[in-house]
């Protein structure tokens, strides 16, 4: 694979583009050689799924549109960042039991240190922020191929 990847595509800040993101993350990420399958896609959707969420509900639509980026360096990190102009940094909410929101910090941190990762959140140049993770990149060996072409068991 080469020594650097990079992907990017801005959708507006609409709840519908909240799987469109979890989708073409995912579409990357098996292009790249993930399998769709493995608790690390699993992880790695969620992630993006609460990213999202975030920058189309806490943006009070200030945002109009948010942008996702992933890249891949080395075969050794995954960065994945989600972009949005609003100003505001993200912040942890009390979040009562019966709340349905509240906790997507809470959340996205928890997975990407369960991960072996670390999450970011940075000012842009243009006012807004970019909220990021970065995990290591962890795709699971493929099992090998026989001369016959069939995988062995």
């Amino acid at each position: 694979m080469a020594d650097h990847l990079e992907a990017s595509v801005t959708l507006s800040s609409d709840p519908a583009s909240v799987s469109a993101a979890r989708a073409y993350v995912a579409n990357v990420l098996a292009e790249w050689g993930l399998p769709g399958d493995t608790e690390a896609a699993d992880t790695i959707r969620l992630i993006v799924s609460e990213l999202a969420t975030n920058a189309v509900q806490h943006t009070f639509g200030l945002s109009p549109t948010f942008t996702v980026d992933v890249a891949l360096d080395r075969d050794e990190h995954l960065r994945i960042g989600v972009t949005d102009s609003h100003p505001r940094f993200p912040k942890r909410l009390p979040a009562a039991v019966q709340q349905d929101n509240g906790r997507g910090m809470v959340i996205i941190r928890w997975l990407t240190a369960e991960s072996g990762g670390r999450l970011r959140v940075h000012p842009t140049r243009e006012g807004g922020k970019t909220v990021s993770i970065e995990l290591p990149w962890t795709v699971p060996a493929r099992p090998p191929v026989t001369a016959v072409g069939q995988q062995e068991p």
